[in-house]
């Protein structure tokens, strides 16, 4: 397991209560040895004016997974963690029903770290693939 330390999907919804993750209704579904998963709805919050998925919701879903995760793979006490750039690939738009992400770490380093998410639809088809930098710097600075 690569979490600093244990951690389950209570702790992990409560910690985005009244954020833009809990206003845009993503939820926390899985959290794995090297793997988080959320979904987050598609609806009136997070589509675009034409009716499908905005591209923006997706990235706040891959940098809500992507950050969180490198929170729970530091020591809390000693380092904390910054977004330092975010991309995203929309492959395939999403109409109705939910969007499904899952980060996995691509690179762990001492002082950053890259996370890759993909984002799939209902019907398991890749809608968007993203990738996140994090840098990790000491509480005292």
């Amino acid at each position: 397991m690569i979490w600093f330390k244990p951690v389950d999907l209570k702790m992990l919804n409560d910690f985005h209560k009244n954020t833009m993750p809990d206003y845009l209704g993503i939820e926390f579904t899985e959290i794995g040895d090297d793997y988080i998963k959320a979904r987050m709805p598609v609806n009136e919050k997070t589509m675009q004016a034409q009716g499908r998925l905005h591209g923006g919701a997706n990235v706040v879903l891959a940098e809500s997974l992507g950050s969180i995760a490198t929170v729970l793979s530091i020591n809390p006490d000693e380092r904390k963690c910054v977004g330092l750039e975010i991309n995203a690939n929309h492959i395939r738009g999403a109409f109705k029903g939910y969007v499904h992400g899952i980060t996995r770490p691509v690179h762990l380093g001492r002082t950053t770290q890259i996370w890759e998410i993909k984002i799939y639809d209902d019907d398991g088809k890749l809608s968007c693939i993203s990738r996140i930098t994090n840098i990790i710097l000491d509480n005292k600075k």
